[in-house]
This record gives C-alpha cells, structure tokens and sequence, in this order.
C-alpha cells in the first residue's frame, strides 16, 4: 500500500444508509467484516428502502466480483465504479477486502445478545490492525454508541459524512435577506415599471450581493418594502414588490402574521414556483399556510385538480401495516397537524352544524391522503402535493418523491430539523436540508425559514422557559 493509504472499515447501517458508500473513499481500502455481510443478509427481504439498498450493495459486490475474472479475494478487489454509478471518474481507487479468518457467524444463541454484532466488528478490526500494523485503520459507522465503543478501545472512529449537505446547519440558505438602510443610495441608477398591477425594479449588483431567483429582500423601518428576487441575469437583478397578506389581501380565510410567513404565501401562491420548501419550529405556521394556499388554488383558482397530503411515517410503536382499513384510513393516525389545521380552514362563516358538514364533505372530496410508502412508480398531473415531516426523509427517499412531479404538479416540503426520529440522520443529512441546499438557485423553487411561533402566548412562553 502506497505512504498515506488508509482502510475504512465499513459498518452496516453506512452501507444500508448509502449503497454507494463503496466508492466513496477514493484511493484509499474499504474493509468489510463478515458481521456485516451476515447483517446485509439478514436485512436484504422487504419493499424498504433499506432493503433495497442492501440488495443493491449486494449487486455492487457481485459486481466487483466478477470483474476480478478469478483472482484472489484476499488480495483484495479493485473497487472499480460500475458502469450505471454516476460518480467522479478518473480518480485512483483503492481496494474492497473482506474479513476470511477469525470470524464467527452471528446466527447463534450468543449472537442474540444485545451489542454481540456490534462487539465482532470491533474484534475484526482489532485482528486487522495486527495484520497490518503499518496502515491507520478507521472504523466509519453512523452508530454514536459503536463509535464510542471503539473509543474504548482505542479504534479511530468517524461518522460517514459522504451524504452531508453542507458542513454546518447554520449556514443553510434562509430564503430572504435584510437590505441595508443605504441601499437606495448604493443602487442610483435603477430602472422601474409597472405591469399588471406589480411593480418592478431593475438593479445592477453589488460585489456583496450574491442573490439567487425567488430570494426574498426587505428594508425595514419607515420606508419599508418587501421584494422577491425574479431573475438574476449578466449581474443585473430583476425584483418586483410583493404581495402583502397580512393587510386587505387572504389566503382562504387565511392572514400572515408575520414577514416570513408573507414570503412563505408569496411563495406558496405563485403558479411560476413549482417547490417550495418550508422550514421552522412547532407553531411556525408551516402546515396552516400550506393548505390554505392549497385549497384557495385547488377550490377558487382551479389551478390543481386535488390536494395530496403524506408525511414520512416513522412508527414509535406498531407500523402502518397493523392498523385497520384503506390506505387514507391508516394513515389517519399520522395526520393529526394535518387534519388539526383542517379544521379551522373548514370552518364557514355561515350554516352553523350543517354548513360545516357540507364544507368538511366538499374538501374531503378533493384532499387526499396517501402513504409514502407506495409513491414509488407514481406520477402526479396538476396536483398539489404537501409532503409533511420531510426532515425524516433521506435524500434518495426525497428525490424518489420530488421526481413523482408532472406537468402542473407543485410539491410543498415542511418540516423541523429539531425534530428527526430517524436514526442515522442529522440536521445536515436530512433529506429536506439536501433539498433546501440544491434547489436554491433554480428559479422555479422557493425557500423560507420561519422562525416565529404563531400559536398562543402560552406555547410562546413554554418554548421559551421550559
């Protein structure tokens, strides 16, 4: 092995969180314990999105495999990319070695244990740094507790951060920016007109203006005024004043009670933005402004045919394969913000009981609810489509439903980063956070971070204090 070479010992829930984890070491080896291909085994039936990546780790290493045309497996395979992997090439690539001695398999009563798997990984590598007492050896798991085992016992070990979206979350595009007080001043030579109702304004950027399309820009103080970005072309900005709905102008019924949540309407009501990403706390608003936009293009606009609502399942108890019913029946459970928010969009200003019946049946007959386990396959025409605690998505999970989308489709992602239930994600990793990073810049897609909490002065204060 060349100076500076190192080998990566791969955990399992790296290679069932990235299948492509594999390539992801340039030059340097990738080990493999047979703890975790017993584990692959184990996990590869099923229609998860786990267990569709462990078959495809398996068809990597098959793969790899046949490529060596019969030579030995202990000299290590070249872990050369295939054919249908679209990664950087050219590079020089390292080596795939598996454990062939000292293993056991974990199919016995003892392997029943909690943390055995875990302990023979770690007795893997041990045997391997003396095998190769000349090559660092890195232990690379998604696992906080394996990775404090290894700790213990003196093993480097990192977290896989392959699939980070960017280095830290604050730094994640917030969707809007302050202007400063002289920026009327700094822009003399500014070009305005008027066209169906809008007002626009041509400007020529600054060296510390680096705005993209469907940013959102606001002057505080008394001459206050809100724009969005249009277009960005040969550094000049296109910007047009925006809507105001927290005055004389409603969404369904529906006022913004603050900045951000006037973004999000502008945004949320724009037939030119196709996906719009919404990113807060409990009690932003996310869910209450999504559907109101929802039902005011759906039911007066005629815009979409329907409304489409689903959220990442992550059961705490039982799966959504126990409960009783239709697929829009079990995910009822799932849907509680949802159908919370409902009902104060549902409610007439008319007709007492009767009228809220008639209200209630005529929207039950145009939301839908659907189960994101079965989107696969799926194509939405001139739907709206609310994706609801998108933070528990995977990249690959939200790309599969983003690519759903056809001609008229406008996809709305919310969620809160503070709240993950799924294991091996971070606020950096989330598929939501993937999706806020590389949509930016297009401009038929739209972002808002609220930061605000609209429910009560109760919630606000136990926010604060507790």
């Amino acid at each position: 092995m060349t100076r500076g070479k190192r080998i990566y010992v791969l955990d399992t829930n790296v290679l069932m969180h990235d299948p492509t984890a594999l390539f992801r070491f340039e030059e340097h080896d990738v080990f493999l314990p047979m703890t975790v291909l017993e584990e692959l085994d184990a996990a590869k039936k099923g229609t998860s999105e786990v267990s569709r990546n462990v078959r495809q780790v398996s068809r990597f290493i098959n793969e790899l495999i046949e490529q060596g045309n019969g030579k030995s497996i202990e000299q290590g395979l070249e872990l050369r990319l295939p054919k249908t992997l679209q990664l950087k090439r050219g590079a020089q690539v390292g080596r795939l070695h598996f454990q062939t001695q000292n293993f056991a398999p974990i199919n016995g009563a003892a392997a029943k244990k909690k943390g055995v798997p875990d302990n023979l990984i770690l007795a893997s590598i041990v045997d391997l740094r003396e095998q190769r007492p000349e090559v660092p050896v890195v232990l690379v798991s998604k696992d906080i507790n394996l990775r404090i085992k290894a700790s213990i016992y003196g093993i480097t070990a990192e977290d896989y951060e392959n699939d980070r979206a960017l280095d830290d979350f604050s730094l994640l595009y917030k969707g809007y920016n302050e202007l400063p007080a002289n920026f009327w001043e700094k822009h003399s030579e500014v070009r305005s007109w008027s066209e169906r109702g809008h007002t626009f304004y041509e400007i020529k950027l600054k060296k510390d203006e680096a705005w993209v399309a469907q940013e959102f820009v606001y002057l505080p103080g008394e001459d206050e005024i809100e724009m969005r970005v249009l277009r960005v072309v040969d550094g000049k900005a296109t910007l047009q004043i925006i809507d105001d709905y927290r005055g004389s102008h409603a969404v369904w019924g529906v006022h913004a009670r603050n900045r951000e949540q006037n973004f999000a309407l502008n945004a949320l009501m724009d037939p030119e933005v196709d996906f719009v990403t919404l990113l807060g706390t409990a009690g932003t608003g996310k869910t209450l402004l999504a559907l109101a936009a929802g039902l005011a293009q759906t039911m007066d606009q005629q815009r979409y045919r329907e409304i489409i609502m689903t959220r990442a399942t992550v059961p705490v108890g039982e799966d959504i394969g126990f409960l009783p019913g239709t697929e829009e029946e079990k995910m009822t459970p799932w849907m509680g913000a949802l159908t919370d928010n409902l009902e104060v969009l549902a409610t007439p200003q008319e007709g007492g009981a009767w009228g809220r019946q008639a209200t209630n049946d005529l929207l039950a007959s145009r939301i839908k609810i659907r189960a994101m386990n079965f989107m696969r396959g799926r194509t939405f025409l001139s739907r709206y489509l609310i994706i609801d605690e998108a933070q528990n998505l995977t990249s690959k999970q939200m790309k599969t439903l983003i690519t759903r989308a056809g001609p008229g489709t406008k996809i709305v992602c919310l969620g809160n980063v503070e709240q993950i239930d799924t294991p091996y994600l971070t606020e950096t990793t989330s598929g939501l956070t993937y999706a806020v990073d590389r949509f930016k810049s297009w401009q038929h897609s739209a972002h808002i971070t609220l930061r605000r909490g609209e429910r009560s002065r109760l919630a606000d204060y136990a926010s604060e204090m507790l």
